[in-house]
């Protein structure tokens, strides 16, 4: 069969990634320092006006640090202060939130908050977790 006969649409099939971090975006940090741009005058207006600063500070922080890593084995959460690491044989679960929100649902009953996944994450999720749940397909 030549090149001609093969469909147009046709997409070679791609392998499943073996891990996937889901985290805020670092796009966030451009208006942090744009509040902090802003806030010169009334930082320095009065004394100790000046701490207004550590909002965007304790925010650049949390931008970089929380995230949510899983491959086919484990769920890592990291927090700003520490984190946890969930193998998917604890997973009973997901929960879907508010704000479209997604948390493990731990055998023992735990909620484990997953920062960063949304519920549009959820059909990549479910490839990379390799095949631990299933996501309900239109087909």
């Amino acid at each position: 069969m030549s090149s001609a006969d093969e469909p147009k649409d046709s997409t070679p099939e791609q392998p499943a990634p073996q891990q996937l971090v889901f985290q805020p975006s670092r796009l966030t940090i451009l208006a942090v320092v744009a509040f902090c741009v802003f806030a010169v005058p009334f930082a320095f207006g009065a004394p100790w006006l000046w701490l207004v600063y550590l909002l965007p500070v304790a925010l650049v922080v949390w931008i970089v640090r929380v995230r949510t890593t899983v491959d086919p084995e484990s769920v890592t959460v990291r927090r700003v202060l520490g984190g946890r690491r969930v193998r998917w044989d604890a997973i009973s679960s997901l929960r879907l939130g508010k704000k479209s929100r997604v948390s493990a649902i731990l055998n023992d009953g735990e909620e484990l908050p997953l920062p960063a996944v949304r519920v549009r994450d959820l059909p990549v999720l479910a490839v990379v977790s390799g095949g631990r749940f299933t996501f309900p397909t239109d087909e």
